[in-house]
């Protein structure tokens, strides 16, 4: 599969949106039958032509408006007579007649031009050589109004990559442009997307996704090849081989031949190249409507789109149309049109039912045709847990209570403040990495963010911290701050928080699965986060440790919906390793990219117990 979803390039982090997914019976459409598809080439102000496909509706007695997507992931099939099995995010959509148009953003596949990582914005343009996304898209809308028969209303979508592209048509938008979605977009690459978490590199997906979205482009435009041959049956196993993240860039792997491998690794701090290519600073001024999409088990993008809808809402105070929609998806899941259960979990009902035909196909309609009505509230909202949907009028919800959950001796977890002069210790050997999985793959296990945790639970360099049984049900929803008192024997070192849902030890799975869960004292994976201790007080400018000073870190892991019910147990786990998933740091105040192996050392770390998290708990 090459364009919509749920394609995996040997543990890409990035899943490729692909628009040739399956269809339900109900969905079948014959598109050769409705609608003519043209390829043209586009001219942008500064001369570069974009490839782009154009599919309008067979039938001319009636005006149109233009539904577009932007992607860097190719807009095959490619040649007039051929076809995907689907045109836009859902199959109703492509039946209620739209232009359906797909684009090669400038520097891939069979567009012209350079291509740059999360291309930079250009606020200010003074000449006609200042490009951008916006730019690109600005200048694509002109044509497309004058050379296709449209009702003058345009909007935009795209998840990951190409939600990028959605949210980069927002700032300076064409008046055309009523109606955008960011789906899972790609929006702080440092702080929360992709390719680091709070500056804490995320190996196993991107040393994928590189190799083949850096590869070399085909004379014709149409393929990319991988930069070399990576294939492994045991990710672990093949990282820890490989040794240091300089050689990654080694002769055997990139070799240098990475261009943005090479500019990821360059640049090991929050400087201006990933500054300049935060969308979220411009999100000032909207005016279009804005559906944002996210899932509560996106690997990739969970952050992008929080802080892609909180951006709006603190920047564009006067726009009543920004909406945020959270479901229980991986990255992407909400374009299949089935989802009824993720890892462990089981909905009761295909959720993707309710999406298509309730928000995003009216939010669509509704702003591009004036058709229907869309009335949903600022944020809609599934709670897992509880497996229903909830919608409020602000997010994160002001009815939540930040209540603070304090690391005691034994392994505790209370409400009750702790001791800042007892704490828990262990050691963390970059030798030893703690997995981020119990499960032997090369690639990303997609399942591993409601995964049962008792395999790390076992090792000594994971601490465990739980509350008594609940006596009741307990709700959180918003955000979840840990803010953590330790020290080190080394000069740098990662944290990993994790917020578990542990079940009763009676509790046995209602609906056994393929995969024969015992959910019997099931420790269910809610929330986690990484840090890289050394941008503590800066992203900017990080700071070595001081050997067995005691430091505070705060690490805002991303927002959360979640009921733990009566009978269940609250449960956090700390720990400095998330390997292959988390590139290991050496323990060492450096350059990570530049370590060798010398410079991996062991390190006994203090958790002080005034450490706690805070919970937002709804009244």
């Amino acid at each position: 599969m090459k364009k919509i979803l749920l394609f995996t390039f040997w543990g890409i982090g990035f899943l490729l949106p692909v628009r040739g997914i399956a269809q339900d019976t109900a969905y079948r459409f014959s598109l050769k039958e409705n609608y003519t598809k043209k390829e043209v080439f586009i001219t942008m102000r500064d001369g570069v032509r974009l490839f782009t496909a154009i599919y309008a509706p067979k039938d001319s007695s009636a005006m149109y408006p233009i539904l577009m997507e932007r992607t860097p992931y190719s807009c095959s099939p490619y040649g007039d007579e051929k076809f995907p099995l689907q045109l836009g995010p859902n199959a109703l959509l492509q039946k209620d007649g739209y232009i359906f148009i797909y684009q090669d953003v400038r520097g891939r596949y069979k567009s012209e031009g350079n291509f740059q990582e999360v291309t930079p914005a250009v606020p200010v343009k003074q000449t006609k050589q200042q490009v951008d996304e916006s730019s690109d898209t600005f200048d694509t809308i002109e044509w497309l109004l004058k050379n296709t028969q449209n009702n003058g209303s345009v909007g935009l979508y795209g998840i990951s990559y190409p939600g990028f592209y959605a949210s980069a048509s927002l700032p300076g938008a064409h008046p055309a442009i009523k109606a955008v979605s960011p789906q899972a977009p790609v929006t702080d690459e440092f702080i929360g997307d992709d390719c680091n978490h709070n500056g804490a590199f995320f190996l196993l997906d991107n040393f994928g996704f590189y190799n083949y979205f850096d590869g070399k482009r085909s004379d014709n435009g149409e393929n990319y090849s991988e930069v070399f041959k990576y294939r492994t049956n045991d990710a672990y196993s093949f990282f820890l081989k490989m040794g240091t993240l300089k050689n990654s860039n080694g002769p055997a792997y990139f070799n240098a031949k990475g261009k943005i491998y090479s500019e990821v690794l360059q640049n090991d701090r929050y400087n201006s190249y990933w500054k300049s290519r935060n969308i979220r600073t411009h999100l000032k001024n909207i005016k279009p409507a804005v559906l944002v999409v996210g899932g509560w088990f996106d690997a990739e993008d969970m952050f992008g789109a929080l802080q892609t809808y909180q951006s709006i809402e603190q920047q564009t105070p006067g726009n009543n149309n920004n909406r945020l929609v959270m479901g229980p998806w991986t990255h992407g899941g909400w374009a299949l049109s089935t989802w009824t259960k993720y890892a462990s979990y089981d909905f009761g009902s295909n959720l993707n039912d309710y999406y298509h035909q309730q928000i995003e196909t009216p939010f669509f309609n509704y702003h591009l045709k004036n058709k229907g009505s869309f009335e949903l509230p600022e944020a809609t909202i599934f709670e897992t847990g509880s497996n229903e949907w909830k919608k409020y009028n602000t997010w994160p919800p002001a009815s939540s209570t930040p209540t603070s959950f304090y690391f005691q001796p034994g392994g505790k977890l209370a409400t009750t403040a702790g001791s800042n002069k007892s704490f828990d210790e262990y050691v963390s050997d970059p030798a030893k990495p703690v997995p981020y999985t119990s499960v032997l793959s090369g690639r990303r296990n997609n399942e591993y963010l409601a995964e049962d945790q008792r395999f790390a639970a076992q090792r000594p360099d994971v601490l465990v911290f739980e509350t008594d049984t609940l006596k009741e049900d307990v709700i959180i929803t918003g955000k979840i701050i840990a803010n953590l008192f330790v020290s080190t024997t080394g000069t740098d070192a990662d944290f990993i928080v994790k917020l578990i849902d542990v079940l009763p030890e009676a509790e046995k799975n209602p609906t056994p699965n393929p995969r024969n869960f015992q959910m019997s004292g099931f420790q269910r994976l809610v929330r986690a986060e990484v840090f890289r201790g050394k941008f503590r007080k800066s992203y900017e400018a990080p700071v070595a440790f001081v050997p067995n000073k005691i430091e505070n870190i705060s690490i805002a892991l991303n927002e959360v919906a979640h009921l733990f019910k009566n009978g269940h147990r609250i449960m956090v786990q700390v720990q400095s390793s998330w390997f292959p998933l988390v590139d290991r740091n050496p323990q060492k105040f450096m350059r990570i990219p530049d370590a060798t192996e010398k410079d991996f050392q062991k390190a006994s770390i203090r958790v002080y117990h005034n450490s706690h998290i805070v919970l937002p708990i709804m009244k």
